[in-house]
């Protein structure tokens, strides 16, 4: 069947976060390790799991962190805490500030594809802010016909409902719609609906060229 929506997720797939790391330190007042803050980075953007570091009583709140704002800041400020940061304000505020989410190489060609197909598009996210400041930041906002976030519509990707409501706003039928994103327990849940999906690596935005028109390429939308 031929594709006639597509839903992209945000973060690990169109969007890498990139924070500034320099004024980072450990609870001592020191800058951390590098090898510390790459994992301190891994345990802000994996899309699924309970990182290290999250305080056992917190468990119940970071399950439902991306429904509510106020819930969000306070469970990472826990994790980061727990995982030695001194100074977790610092890096929680670059993850809300859109200067600090770097677009893969493919990203702005790939949406352009979409939209030059004719195709609607929406970004699906389990995130508790708005993040169309980034897309308006880069240029590319004009190529997202809709843009259906967990804090908004109160539930959480594997949850059915979230793709649902991305593919009756794009008008699309389920099996008419490319899922892609980077998740294969969030993002993959689309398939359930009979959405095709396809995953790709959320890897450093240098490591990632073309992932996003390989996906699309495969499905029958020709990028450049």
């Amino acid at each position: 069947m031929a594709i006639r929506g597509v839903l992209f997720d945000f973060s690990g797939t169109l969007f890498r976060f990139e924070p500034v790391l320099d004024g980072l330190v450990g609870s001592t007042g020191y800058p951390l390790d590098g090898n510390v803050q790459a994992e301190v980075l891994r345990r802000m953007t994996a899309p699924v799991g309970r990182p290290g570091g999250l305080p056992e009583h917190l468990g119940a709140e970071w399950e439902r962190r991306d429904l509510d704002p106020r819930m969000h800041r306070e469970v990472y400020a826990a994790v980061l805490r727990g995982s030695g940061v001194g100074n977790p304000d610092f890096l929680y505020d670059q993850l809300l500030s859109a200067e600090s989410w770097s677009p893969y190489p493919d990203t702005a060609a790939s949406l352009a594809a979409v939209a030059k197909a004719g195709i609607p598009t929406a970004v699906i996210s389990n995130i508790a802010w708005d993040i169309r400041p980034v897309f308006d930041r880069w240029g590319i906002s004009e190529y997202v016909d809709d843009f259906v976030l967990s804090y908004v519509e109160g539930a959480v990707k594997p949850d059915p409902r979230l793709f649902t409501r991305a593919c009756d706003r794009l008008g699309v039928a389920p099996p008419e719609v490319l899922m892609v994103g980077d998740s294969a327990v969030a993002d993959g849940a689309a398939a359930e609906l009979g959405c095709t999906v396809a995953l790709v690596d959320p890897l450093p935005v240098e490591q990632r060229s073309r992932a996003l028109l390989d996906a699309l390429d495969d499905h029958g939308i020709t990028g450049s």
